[in-house]
């Protein structure tokens, strides 16, 4: 898969958020997208998700065969998206057979987090960092080249840290892309950077392009 966005541009409640904001990223690579806060950075990972339609700009999407490009990618965000009353078990099966995958592991996606011994727990149980970790097993339940993480590691303790760490350098190693907003390193080596920056008072900054030479960890 290769996914290229070219000079998009959003405005949101009359407001300018940025403009001028272009990437590409091929088999294998990842973007850190950085800013202070309420720069745009959710706003970029809610336009390439299809949540919300560009002022301006495109995004395109190769190698997906006939499929679309919200078939191809998992968004982790803010919020972790589980149903309190249901078990952490139940939460992925849930995910995994609204996604299609029959044959993925629920169980293994947690035990690979860490979270085995909590699999029949109901997740209004856990904690925020448990909670944080059953919602990334959701991208171990099926399979997708496209990751959106917003603030993945909110949450989450060293070990925790490093098992995601872990997961996204095999997901790459796969082929997989991913696209994290993020204020922390994530342990993503030859990272491109791309940092949205405070637009001005007549009008957005132009975001910066990454480049493939501009590594971030």
């Amino acid at each position: 898969m290769r996914l290229t966005a070219q000079d998009l541009a959003v405005r949101r409640s009359g407001r300018r958020i940025f403009s001028g904001l272009s990437f590409a990223l091929g088999p294998g690579e990842a973007l850190m997208v950085t800013g202070r806060n309420g720069a745009g950075k959710s706003t970029l990972l809610a336009v390439l998700a299809g949540r919300l339609k560009p002022e301006a700009g495109t995004v395109t999407a190769s190698g997906i065969g006939e499929a679309t490009l919200s078939e191809c990618l998992h968004v982790v965000g803010h919020r972790d998206g589980l149903k309190s009353p249901l078990t952490a078990e139940e939460n992925l099966a849930f995910a995994r057979d609204l996604l299609g995958a029959p044959t993925a592991s629920p169980r293994a996606a947690l035990e690979e987090l860490g979270l085995g011994h909590a699999l029949r727990l109901p997740v209004a149980y856990l904690s925020a960092g448990q909670r944080r970790r059953v919602a990334l097993a959701r991208l171990l339940v099926c399979r997708r080249p496209l990751w959106l993480l917003d603030e993945p590691t909110a949450a989450l303790d060293t070990a925790s840290q490093a098992v995601l760490a872990g997961m996204m350098a095999r997901h790459r190693a796969e082929g997989g892309l991913v696209i994290a907003a993020t204020h922390q390193a994530l342990g993503l080596e030859d990272a491109q950077e791309l940092r949205i920056e405070a637009p001005r008072e007549a009008g957005a900054a132009p975001a910066q392009k990454a480049s493939a030479d501009e590594v971030w960890w």
